[in-house]
């Protein structure tokens, strides 16, 4: 049986839905950060894309019309924020998502980026966005928004970024 999955706008009530899906998976609320993006949705400064199954919040990607931090800063659109629940994850959802936050970008670049964590947590966002077309940008690995000496010592993997892009003409 195929799974129906719509992508749409983030609405008000999907912030405790999205916030609850994080729970459910043993991880902290995050209402405080997801009305924070709502709130940038409605003032235009990012975009979010909920993916829905059965009436059911799946999960989420952000869209910010050019990238805060790493080396994209302020040059092109980025990918922030990517999450798909757990029970929901190996069914394509978060391809689907991408698929549409890049015919969104597309609207506005022929370049979309994004960062991804290097923990072994984010390996199959890692594999995905591969699949996908992204690649390195060669600044190599980026370590609380700044480029680490070749000798540095990291306190916290779960800081270490790797950012890619992707050309979408």
């Amino acid at each position: 049986m195929e799974t129906t999955c719509l992508i749409r706008k983030m609405q008000t009530s999907d912030v405790k839905e999205l916030s609850q899906g994080f729970i459910n998976q043993g991880w902290p609320s995050r209402e405080e950060i997801l009305t924070q993006y709502f709130k940038e949705q409605e003032s235009e400064e990012r975009e979010v894309l909920v993916a829905e199954v059965e009436g059911a919040v799946a999960g989420y990607i952000t869209i910010l019309p050019d990238a805060k931090q790493g080396p994209f800063a302020g040059m092109a659109p980025e990918l922030s924020d990517f999450n798909v629940f757990e029970p929901f994850q190996n069914q394509g959802i978060g391809n689907l998502l991408l698929e549409e936050a890049e015919k969104r970008v597309r609207l506005i670049s022929d370049k979309v980026t994004l960062g991804v964590g290097l923990h072994s947590g984010y390996g199959p966002a890692q594999r995905l966005y591969i699949k996908r077309g992204y690649i390195p940008d060669g600044t190599g690995v980026w370590y609380q928004n700044h480029q680490p000496a070749m000798n540095a010592v990291c306190e916290d993997i779960g800081d270490l970024v790797l950012y890619l892009s992707k050309n979408l003409f």
